[in-house]
Formats: C-alpha cells, structure tokens, sequence
C-alpha cells in the first residue's frame, strides 16, 4: 500500500522581527509538484509576500489557523511557539523548540506535546545516518553575527563609548548588507587611521564559522586580520588571552558539556585589553556550559548588543540575538529550506525513514524524562 499524501501547514511565525520562512515559494512548489498539499498561512512579518505562495499553488489561510486546523496536518515553522500559549498541541509539528538541552522552562514547553497526543520532530535534531545536521542556518547566522560585530567595533570609533548600537533591521539581499556595513567601516577607518579591526572566530571549520569568515573578507578585513580557531586551538582549554587580544571575537559552537570559559571577567579585566565586541552566534543563555559567561540575556534586534560589566580597559559590548539569520531573511530561508528538502520529501514515510525515526525516538526521549505531574 503506498503512503498517503502529507497535507503541511506553514504556520505563521509570531517571534518578534523573524522574518524567516521554513518553508519558501520554491520549495513549497517543489512540494506540490510531488503531490503535498500545502496549507500557508497569511504571515505580518514574513520576507516572503502571501502572493508568491498563491501563484505556485499553495492554499492560503488565515494568520494563527493552524490552532484549529485538522489534526492530519502538519504543522511546520521554524522559531517556538508564544510562552504565554500552553494549550495542549494536538498535531505534528516540525520546528525548532529549544527543550532538549535543559534549557529553562524546557519542561513546560515540551509538556504541551504529550498533553494532547502531539509530536514534536525538532529541526535542531534531524540528522543523517552521520550524524549531521540535515539542514542548518549556520552559515547566515555566522554571516549575519559578523556584520553585527563590525558595526559594534565601528560606532564604537565613530560614536565613543556613550550609547550602544542602534536598533538593526533586516536586508532585502546579501548585497545591501555587506554594501552599508561597509560604508560604516570605512567611516571608522577614518578615525582609525585606516587601521582595520582584528577578529578570532572559535569554531572557524564549522557552517557558522566559514560565514563569519566570509562576511569579513567580503568587506574587506584583510585574511591576515582573522584569526580562525577551531578544536585543535582551544584543546588546552581556556581563558585565551588571544580573545582579550582580539577587537572582535565570533563563538560559533554550542557546547553540551562543560569546559574552561573561553573568556571570564578576570581575563577580561585587565588594562591592555583590545577586545570591544562579542558576537556569541550560539546565543544560548541558559546552557549551564556556555563558554561565555560573562552575559545574562538574549540581546534583540532593535537593541542588539548589552555591556559586559567590567572594571578596567575599553567599552565591551556582547551580541547574543538568538535568531541572528534574519538579518538576511531571503537568503537564509531559501538555504535552509533546500537542505531540509530531500527530508521533506520523506514525510510520507516518516515511519521508516531513518531521520525522522530518529527525531521521533528522541522526542519519545525526552517526554519520558519529563516530572510525572
């Protein structure tokens, strides 16, 4: 018996300026013409207008519909749900939900699943018989943390150490973005005596990494200027001074297991510290091993960085915006939702096929760790 059709629902995303899309109008296309029925709904923020997805075929419906829409759906979105909602979620939902790392308040989160029959096949945790991630923002998040990250160092130069870097918004394309943060650099430079700044990325061999790289050599920080660490350089275990040495340092790994800090508020105290900016791509807050703690909160686009308390050397400001790729909606949307494409079209199979399988044991997983009450 051949399976039956997959009917996906792309639901509205509701965290404030996330412009992205899990899935776009080329890849819903894609979908259709395999023989999906696709469901999207009417978004007030997504970079994609309602009327691309109507001309490839989709059925649009109205903003927050997926509440009530079949339970033989499945619902796709990329960032969690509001915190204030905890009704039980009754169908199949596709996602990043941020629950399985002990994350705070992971309990109420997941809990919403098993109170109503639901499932959660988490996007952080589809991986191929390797192991790897079947598809990722990594790239665009590195991207986007290092245009943050030199806008940081250049209205440091150009503006003192009296206010913080403005609000941001996101680019239409790559091209506006690399266009206008090269404009400010080069009002810094003017002041630096045409000096650029230096930059070390840990986890340089990674997605994240190689886009931070990237975007520094695409506005024009000379390769010399960009120290790129990976394992080999951080097995000795940290503080590095490297980094206090550094204007800007990039983290681009997450880590589950503890290990020394990358930075703490001794090695970043210290009178002849260069560093200014942290981008920590990762962003996760409440990880129990962040490599970086020295910050208590996620930072958000329209305020984009938070000071670092310390007692000596210059201003030191830290990036933590956990949703970094929507600065550049577009591109991000479409990298990832083509990586995750040849997955989707597994969804009929979803029984069998080896990546969601697994995505299905973990949830199974981690419900089971879950407080009986």
């Amino acid at each position: 018996m051949s399976p039956q059709p997959v009917t996906l629902h792309l639901r509205a995303e509701t965290k404030p300026l996330e412009a992205r899309a899990a899935l776009t109008p080329s890849t819903t296309k894609q979908l259709l013409d395999a023989g999906f029925k696709v469901y999207v709904e009417e978004s007030s923020q997504s970079t994609f207008d309602i009327k691309e997805y109507e001309d490839v075929g989709a059925e649009i419906v109205p903003e927050g519909s997926w509440k009530e829409a079949p339970k033989d759906r499945l619902i796709i979105g990329l960032k969690e749900l509001p915190e204030n909602e905890t009704f039980p979620l009754v169908h199949e939902h596709i996602q990043f939900a941020h629950c399985y790392k002990d994350q705070a308040g992971w309990e109420t989160v997941l809990g919403r699943f098993p109170a109503g029959n639901g499932t959660l096949y988490d996007l952080e945790f589809l991986e191929n018989d390797q192991g790897r991630r079947v598809a990722a923002f990594g790239f665009y998040a590195g991207f986007a943390g290092a245009a943050i990250g030199v806008l940081d160092w250049a209205f440091k130069q150009t503006h003192g150490d009296d206010e913080n870097l403005p609000g941001v918004t996101p680019y239409p394309n790559e091209d506006a973005l690399i266009s206008y943060v090269k404009g400010e650099l080069q009002k810094a430079l003017e002041k630096t005596g045409g000096k650029y700044p230096t930059a070390l990325v840990i986890g340089a061999l990674g997605r994240c990494g190689s886009g931070a790289i990237d975007f520094f050599k695409k506005v024009g920080i000379p390769d010399e200027n960009i120290a790129k660490w990976d394992m080999q350089e951080t097995a000795k275990g940290g503080p590095f001074k490297e980094i206090v040495d550094s204007n800007i340092f990039i983290n681009c790994i997450y880590l589950s297991q503890p290990i020394p800090p990358f930075i703490n508020y001794e090695s970043l105290n210290v009178d002849d510290r260069k560093l200014t900016t942290i981008v920590d791509v990762s962003a996760d807050t409440t990880n129990p091993h962040n490599p970086i703690p020295v910050y208590e909160i996620a930072t958000v686009f329209n305020e984009p960085t938070v000071d670092v308390k310390t007692t000596k050397g210059p201003k030191l400001s830290v990036c933590s915006i956990d949703h970094l790729p929507s600065l550049l909606p577009r591109e991000a949307s479409e990298f990832f939702s083509k990586d995750l494409m040849p997955s989707l079209l597994q969804l009929p199979e979803r029984d069998t096929a080896p990546v969601w399988v697994r995505a299905k044991q973990l949830f199974d997983k981690n419900v089971a760790r879950l407080p009986k009450n």
